[in-house]
């Protein structure tokens, strides 16, 4: 514990709900929420404004929309999240070299070890600089929590929500976290909140008050020890700069249970190029391919083929993940295809001949029975709308065989499939420049072309097909904008 308040932390508020208010005009001071549109989708963040109405993140969709039937639902873009989050770790960077990121838009700040703060005074116009320059740089807020400890920095900063700075002196820490519920504290969640409960501790300060060997008798000796040191707000945890990536993963849950064989091993494969992308996006390579499957009766099974050397070519990935594939029993349905890569170097294996021909299976059965392992944190929430990557030859069509491929009768050509304009993502029009989608269905598809700084813009409808209607990047949330875009009125 510290004797001085020079850990930071700083949580953005609303963080995906936020940047999408901030991208789109027409919906500043209205309730977003974001996350997987279709029946299965679960909530990933909920504007405050969606949050009066009961709405809040690991929801159901299907739930908060029958809470908030006028809110605006839209897709996660996690490209963008990341872009603007790599501008908010770059100022806390400024600070102190040590950082240590928890997710896209949370993280601890070693404000002694830059050199920026030493007491109570400094420590505070640090954190009110910091909010001030986040709000400059990316037009969003954050709160931020300032303690002589991780623990108490963290319930400073949801304390101070939204927009606000809270500041624990030291010796004040447990007068403060007395009157706060236990489910204040980490690793205190629903289960043992209610076991708490039922012994008739509800406030922080009732640990404090039934002592060590009381919740040791009662939650075990690690559990028991650790939330009573935390109830009288002692945590010497250091903020701990870098955290080694033990795996990189993908996955999508998809609306309606996937029976047909040949689709199973499209989405594989499609999912394996989303995993080189993020792979390669986070600069390392993998030796351990791993396929999770969850079947329509909720049991997850996961697979794994470890490779000679690691890679970061996507044809090894798919050409792996789709032999995991084959040894999986799918007639049943299946509800959520994954593909991840553990075993993380920072080299690529260059013998990539050996590696695909070459391998050392491993197999993991992961009975999840009914409410099994939820969704890994952090990964996209999908709702089986994502893009519609090209599949790769299936696997076993050797080239090497020298038989030549059989030519197909000629016959009708197979209609192009209907493009998809998920509500929320990003398009451009050669007339009428940059928009969003606000719905699609039964051949149209709904655009309001409008843009970060400028004022709501006017909504069109075009046919799907429409050939001058063009899926879009991101437009940045300050700067860069494009006046006048919006196009005639």
């Amino acid at each position: 514990m510290r004797a001085a308040p020079t850990i930071l932390h700083l949580d953005m508020d609303a963080f995906y709900a936020s940047v999408e208010q901030a991208s789109k005009p027409s919906l500043r001071g209205k309730a977003v929420i974001v996350g997987g549109l279709g029946p299965r989708g679960v909530v990933a963040t909920a504007s405050y404004e969606a949050r009066r109405f009961g709405v809040h993140s690991a929801m159901p969709t299907a739930q908060a929309r029958r809470l908030c039937p006028n809110g605006a639902y839209l897709i996660p873009r996690f490209s963008l999240y990341r872009q603007v989050s790599d501008v908010v770790m770059a100022l806390l960077r400024e600070l102190s070299p040590l950082v240590e990121p928890l997710s896209l838009d949370e993280a601890f700040v070693d404000l002694e070890a830059g050199g920026v703060a030493f007491d109570s005074r400094t420590a505070r116009s640090t954190g009110e600089r910091l909010r001030a320059d986040i709000r400059a740089a990316t037009g969003l807020s954050g709160s931020v929590g300032l303690a002589g400890s991780k623990m108490l920095a963290k319930v400073a900063s949801e304390e101070a929500k939204p927009a606000g700075l809270l500041l624990i002196e030291p010796g004040t820490e447990r007068e403060l976290l007395a009157p706060m519920s236990v489910r204040t504290l980490p690793g205190v969640g629903p289960a043992t909140g209610e076991h708490l409960r039922r012994a008739g501790i509800t406030t922080v300060g009732d640990l404090a008050e039934a002592g060590e060997d009381e919740l040791v008798r009662m939650l075990g000796r690690a559990h028991g020890v650790g939330l009573y040191r935390m109830a009288l707000g002692l945590d010497d945890r250091p903020v701990v700069a870098e955290r080694d990536a033990k795996s990189v993963s993908v996955e999508d849950t998809f609306d309606v249970d996937l029976h047909d064989r040949v689709r199973i091993r499209t989405e594989v494969q499609r999912l394996a190029d989303r995993c080189v992308q993020r792979l390669r996006g986070s600069g390392h390579s993998g030796r351990t391919i791993v396929l999770k499957v969850r079947r329509y009766d909720f049991s997850t099974l996961t697979r794994s083929e470890t490779l000679r050397g690691p890679t970061d070519d996507p044809a090894v990935v798919r050409e792996a993940a789709a032999r995991l594939l084959e040894g999986v029993d799918t007639t049943g349905g299946v509800r959520l295809l994954g593909v991840g890569v553990t075993g993380l170097a920072d080299y690529t294996q260059e013998d990539l001949f050996a590696q695909s021909l070459a391998t050392e299976p491993d197999g993991a059965d992961g009975a999840g029975g009914a409410g099994g392992t939820g969704e890994e944190a952090g990964t996209a929430v999908a709702d089986g709308t994502g893009e519609t990557g090209a599949a790769a030859a299936p696997v076993g069509a050797s080239e090497a065989s020298g038989a030549p491929a059989a030519a197909e009768p000629p016959g009708e050509p197979e209609p192009a499939p209907e493009r998809r304009w998920p509500a929320g993502s990003d398009v451009r029009h050669t007339v009428y420049g940059p928009g969003w989608v606000q719905g699609s269905g039964v051949g149209r598809v709904t655009v309001r072309f409008e843009q970060p700084g400028s004022e709501p813009g006017r909504v069109r409808t075009f046919r799907v097909e429409d050939p001058e209607l063009e899926p879009s990047d991101p437009l940045p949330l300050v700067g860069d904008g494009e006046p006048g875009a919006a196009g005639p009125a």
